[in-house]
């Protein structure tokens, strides 16, 4: 009685540590990783997980780990490399959560392989013992599915692999129940996580992507790129304004903040930019009276904003600029420049004292017109970032299309801290016959 009261015990010890260990983050691979790990540290051998992809395919190796003196096995269509541990497979790092508990009538396993009372081995869940190639060692095989519930179709499937020793008693198949139940819980939150994000980024990518239309005597390109990689939706924006006489207004916004709310607020901004710009009224007066508007409102958070009228009949380029920082001008030998303009207060404020500015606009540049997350790195000055643009050369003659790229790239933009929106743009040479 003692010796079973013992094993109980540590089945339950075993129940923390797997909960404890599996599924500190919402990530499947990590997870099936943490899974092997757990269950050579508890059982010994070597373990491997695999997930079912697409039906009528193979599963996929999703994580393997074994002890130093198990022999190495790979397995068919393996993409996961077997890792070495003395003492089991790499560390797992401290849960950054609790995990859900499954729900499971069935204890854990055991404490560790040599610490379990002596049982009789689990009907139905060891394989037979083949001998390994070449002698007489027996293998010890023991294969759990990846499933939450009897009614729920399997994820995959965990096999625990032992070369020699006794066979896998009724705690040890225990501890690879309950650990492929609770790898598969938290495999499941991840995928439905992602499917989540897949779908509000694709969303926040269509209202961001999709200004209005352009005059065709202007080529544009523009890009998108949230914040991190939990952050589903944010405040960041560009936009274009057809307006009279073949001109275009250029936008590009930042609602300070991120979330949902962030998300709200930039689309009220586009939907009263759009009404005020269609009265063809200069940038600069655009921005004065969009800042009256949100201003009344309470509700609605501060905006930056740049404001740019192309005129490709006269070649030139009007600017004003509500808090935003300045554009920059890519010439026809891929040097930069940065524009410099007066800046007046954010948008939502009331102050106002928004003062426009011209240049010149040629066939031969690309303008670009970006928010402060592809510049501003973490404890660094503005001025230090803005002269990291200012620095770049891109391979000449660049189009707007070459410039969203390659600036992107060349800024690590994909591993910003904050959103990131681009719009570059260039007035389309006149077909001369």
């Amino acid at each position: 009685m003692a010796e079973r009261d013992e094993a109980l015990l540590a089945r339950v010890r075993a129940m923390e540590q797997a909960i404890g260990e599996i599924g500190t983050t919402l990530d499947e691979t990590n997870t099936c990783r943490e899974l092997a790990g757990f269950l050579v540290r508890r059982l010994g051998g070597s373990a491997t997980v695999d997930l079912f992809t697409e039906p009528g395919t193979p599963a996929r190796r999703a994580a393997t780990a074994r002890t130093a003196t198990e022999p190495h096995r790979p397995g068919p269509g393996s993409e996961a490399p077997t890792r070495d541990a003395p003492g089991g497979p790499d560390s797992v790092a401290p849960a950054a959560r609790a995990p859900e508990t499954p729900g499971s009538s069935e204890a854990p396993g055991s404490e560790a392989p040599g610490s379990e009372a002596p049982g009789s081995e689990a009907p139905g869940s060891e394989a037979p013992s083949p001998e390994a190639p070449g002698s007489d060692t027996p293998v010890r095989t023991l294969t759990a599915e990846l499933a939450v519930g009897r009614d729920e179709k399997p994820l995959g499937t965990v096999t625990v692999t032992r070369t020699g020793g006794a066979s896998f008693t009724d705690h040890e198949a225990a501890i690879l129940h309950h650990a492929a139940r609770l790898a598969a819980r938290h495999i499941r939150h991840a995928r439905r996580l992602a499917v989540t994000e897949d779908t509000a980024l694709h969303l926040q990518r269509a209202l961001v992507a999709e200004p209005g239309r352009p005059h065709p005597n202007l080529e544009i390109a523009g890009g998108y790129l949230p914040a991190g990689h939990h952050t589903l939706v944010g405040g960041d924006w560009f936009e274009t304004v057809r307006l009279h006489f073949g001109r275009t207004l250029l936008v590009v916004g930042d609602v300070m903040g991120h979330g949902l709310d962030a998300a709200v607020d930039m689309n009220a901004y586009r939907t009263v930019l759009r009404e005020v710009a269609a009265t063809d009224l200069p940038p600069h007066r655009v921005l004065r009276h969009l800042d009256s508007v949100v201003a009344g409102d309470d509700a609605r958070r501060p905006a930056t904003c740049l404001l740019v009228r192309v005129d490709p009949a006269r070649g030139t380029a009007t600017f004003a600029s509500a808090g935003h920082l300045p554009p920059a001008v890519f010439g026809a030998d891929g040097s930069a420049e940065l524009v410099d303009l007066p800046v007046g207060p954010p948008l939502g404020t009331g102050v106002g004292g928004y003062e426009p500015v011209t240049r010149p606009l040629t066939p031969a540049e690309t303008l670009l017109l970006f928010t402060d997350g592809l510049v501003e790195r973490r404890g660094e000055d503005i001025d230090v970032s803005l002269a990291r643009l200012a620095a770049l050369r891109l391979p000449p003659d660049p189009g707007p299309e070459q410039v969203v790229d390659e600036v992107l790239h060349r800024l690590g933009a994909h591993q910003a801290e904050d959103d990131v929106a681009v719009l570059a743009a260039r007035v389309r040479a006149r077909q001369t016959t």
